[in-house]
This record gives C-alpha cells, sequence and structure tokens, in this order.
C-alpha cells in the first residue's frame, strides 16, 4: 500500500488532493428499517483478514505522512447503508460477497427475521457500514 501512495504522489500535481474513503471495520449493526424508525437486531462479526485489511490502510497512510508525502487537511466518518428487501437476500448476499471479511452470526440472522416479520409490511434490512473519508494535501 505504501508502494501505491508513493505512486500516486507521483502523478499528483503540486498541492494535488488525495480523498482516502473506505469501510472501517466495527462490527456494523445489522437493523430492521421501516417507516415508523429502525430496530438493531445485532451487529456482524469482523473476520481477522477484514480487520488486517484496515489495519495495513490505516499503517499505510501513517507511513505516507511520516515521509511527508501527504498531510491530512480532514477526516470525517459516515454511515453507508447496505439494504435489501428480505433477511435472506441479505445473507445470500453476505454469503457470497463479505464471506472472508464479515460473520453473519446464526443468532444475529435469527433476530433480523423475527424483527422484519414483526415489523410494518415495507420493513427492510440494512447494514449500517461505517466509512472514513479523509482528504490528503500533497506535500
Amino acid at each position: 500500500m505504501v508502494h501505491a501512495l508513493d505512486e500516486i504522489r507521483r502523478t499528483l500535481k503540486p498541492n494535488g488532493v488525495l480523498i482516502d474513503i473506505r469501510p472501517v471495520e466495527e462490527n456494523w449493526p445489522v437493523e430492521v428499517n421501516a417507516s415508523t424508525g429502525y430496530q438493531v437486531a445485532g451487529r456482524l462479526t469482523d473476520l481477522p483478514v477484514a480487520v488486517a485489511d484496515d489495519e495495513a490502510a490505516f499503517r499505510a497512510m501513517r507511513e505516507a505522512e511520516s515521509r511527508r508525502w501527504y498531510i491530512k487537511e480532514k477526516e470525517e466518518e459516515f454511515a453507508f447503508f447496505y439494504y435489501w428487501d428480505t433477511p435472506s437476500e441479505m445473507k445470500e448476499f453476505m454469503d457470497e460477497e463479505w464471506e472472508d471479511f464479515e460473520k453473519l452470526e446464526e443468532s444475529v440472522f435469527s433476530a433480523v427475521k423475527s424483527a422484519w416479520t414483526m415489523a410494518n409490511a415495507d420493513a427492510r434490512v440494512r447494514v449500517r457500514v461505517k466509512m472514513l473519508i479523509t482528504r490528503w494535501r500533497k506535500l
């Protein structure tokens, strides 16, 4: 990752801006959302590969900053939501797309199904992903 940041620095014009936007592992909440509000049914389990990737990204940015390639100008967190119409659709997506990064424990899946069944007809299932966006200025 540090090599990639050096290559980005090489191609950026003087005072150019690098935008770092990525998810941050934090056992993201699984929620049932309806017109009447939302209910947290549980949290995903971060798998070791995802945590290691997250830590590597933070280390790489700290290394680039310590080499004085970039200076951090602004950093914020925000929520990004993945939505599904049913708990089964959510589970299928996670089994195919997030199998190495996030685990949906059976107890959480059961709680989601129960909350979804009890909610209004417009209820959907969602995962609230913690996102980080940082603006770096090339030195």
